[in-house]
């Protein structure tokens, strides 16, 4: 299974910065990013597969593909900018986490307004005049 391995890889991962955090701190953080972007790849694969059924989901149920490609988006929005929060506050950087945490939801906000203007427009379309 590939979660036992990437469990096991963050846990040896997550040993070594322990290790030589103390003596060499620039080398142990360049280890947990690589650890990081390592384990993200590896998500990323998992998620393709998805991303792929959730398309043809949509096309099965004749749902607007800007629809499906939207949301899609915002996912994938949100999952980069945890993992480059987290990413950055492991590096002592809350300040910079928030940031991104923000641009993050800015951006899923933008994104989310032609979904939002559909649900609102069907809505309006059922109230009688």
């Amino acid at each position: 299974m590939e979660i036992i391995q990437i469990v096991a890889f963050g846990i040896v991962a997550s040993l070594l910065y322990i290790l030589i955090k103390e003596q060499h701190a620039p080398l142990a953080f360049f280890l947990i990013l690589l650890a990081g972007i390592f384990i993200f790849i590896v998500v990323i694969q998992q998620i393709a597969e998805v991303i792929k059924l959730v398309e043809y989901l949509g096309q099965k149920a004749n749902v607007n593909g800007m629809y499906i490609e939207t949301i899609l988006k915002i996912i994938g929005i949100a999952y980069v900018a945890e993992f480059g929060a987290h990413i950055t506050r492991d590096a002592g950087l809350s300040s910079v986490a928030a940031k991104i945490e923000l641009a993050g939801k800015v951006f899923i906000l933008v994104l989310a307004v032609p979904i939002l203007t559909a649900v609102i427009e069907t809505i309006v379309g059922f109230i009688p005049t």
